[in-house]
């Protein structure tokens, strides 16, 4: 077999579908969100970004940086090992109970990314509970998904925040057989929310424990920032809320929050956890330092919701289309991939505007979109800048205009 020759087919492949991701060489300029500086091989320009899941900027926030500048000196800059193994720092420390302090629960585990917490947490809780059958929303995050097929357990997949789909898929199962249902507070890409009060009630009907990722909903929603499930106060229905610390918070890392027994169950038992080095104490020392922020502050969230209202505002003005929701995820849609990439590209080189073009398997074939976040730094000028761009694309490529 001609391996390089199969591989360059694959990859043909995706280039005619349209779906062939180019990564843009970006550098984010500290102080300056949402602006950076986009190297290209006729040079640098700066450009505005409107597709970051750092949320609220508080990737480049003083205090922020401050802290990990400081740490950084304290500590150096690995963790030194697993955290069995001189890994675990103060730092990690005091960010874990911050975090469950964050969502109202005992304890909380830290691990290097929101990926790894999904993928390691839900393959261990459900692995080591003999015949556990998943329950699980058909639009779950990748990362979800995996962690189930690792468990090899029986898997449900129910409708999307179809509630009477769960409890119809659950009555068919033993009442005293381990169950647990999986879902997400914001779905990233549509930007929809989840019932959470009502998949909470099926739960406790048939005795399931339930499972959330809240890493969408983190820092931006709650009074102090714990997401959907704190905005309306059930944090204590879920057996455990996972995040992340890369997007409203602005680092790296992810983690879970539950029990005292629910984490150290995972601590001892999981090997996506047992088998990781630690986070580097500077990042520990960013990510306490941002959610102690956004505990006490409420501004960043308010300015945040004020500049998604206003995008949407004059998007509809301007006739293009984007998904209404009750988040801060604004999908434009386009609906081609090929058409998709086209004024991704177009927005970058005519108008210094950086949006990534969403195509399947992120999103289902027929759904492209230009996902748009914005965030508190985003001013006015940027807004109507935006806007602008996108209906003289509109009329350039013949898209329809919404009503």
């Amino acid at each position: 077999m001609n391996y390089e020759d199969y591989f360059r087919r694959q990859l043909d492949g995706l280039r005619r579908e349209g779906r062939y991701r180019v990564f843009a060489d970006l550098e984010r300029k500290a102080g300056a969100f949402p602006r950076a500086a986009h190297h290209t091989p006729s040079g640098e320009r700066e450009v505005t970004v409107w597709c970051s899941n750092d949320y609220l900027g508080m990737g480049q926030h003083p205090k922020v940086l401050a802290a990990m500048h400081e740490a950084l000196d304290r500590c150096g800059a690995g963790a030194g090992g697993t955290r069995n193994i001189a890994g675990t720092n103060h730092y990690h420390v005091l960010l874990e109970a911050e975090l469950a302090d964050l969502h109202g629960k005992q304890a909380a585990l830290l691990f290097n990314s929101g990926y790894v917490s999904n993928w390691t947490t839900l393959s261990t809780l459900a692995s080591r509970m003999p015949g556990c059958v998943i329950l699980s929303d058909e639009l779950n995050h990748a990362s979800m998904i995996e962690g189930m097929k690792h468990s090899r357990c029986a898997t449900r997949v129910f409708r999307h925040n179809d509630v009477a789909d769960l409890r119809s898929k659950l009555s068919d199962l033993d009442r005293d057989a381990p169950k647990l249902i999986a879902f997400e507070a914001v779905y990233s890409m549509d930007g929809d929310i989840a019932p959470i009060a009502d998949i909470c009630d099926v739960a406790d009907e048939h005795g399931a424990l339930t499972y959330l990722d809240e890493v969408h909903a983190t820092g931006l929603y709650g009074p102090r920032g714990g997401g959907i499930s704190d905005r309306e106060g059930l944090s204590d229905r879920l057996t455990v809320i996972e995040g992340t610390l890369a997007k409203a918070f602005g680092v790296i890392g992810g983690y879970i929050t539950g029990s005292h027994t629910v984490c150290d169950f995972v601590r001892s038992f999981a090997s996506g956890f047992i088998f990781s080095s630690a986070l580097p104490p500077a990042v520990a020392a960013g990510a306490l330092t941002s959610i102690r922020h956004l505990k006490a502050s409420s501004h960043e969230r308010e300015r945040h919701q004020d500049r998604v209202a206003t995008l949407r505002r004059k998007l509809d003005q301007a006739g293009v289309q984007h998904l209404d929701n009750p988040s801060h995820i604004v999908p434009v849609m386009v609906r081609d991939p090929v058409l998709c990439k086209e004024i991704s590209d177009t927005l970058l080189d005519r108008y210094g505007i950086y949006v990534q073009p969403i195509n399947y398997p992120t999103v289902a074939r027929g759904t492209e979109r230009l996902r748009i976040t914005p965030s508190p730094l985003h001013s006015d000028a940027d807004i109507d800048a935006l806007v602008t761009a996108l209906s003289e694309i509109w009329a350039e490529v013949g898209l329809a205009r919404a009503a």
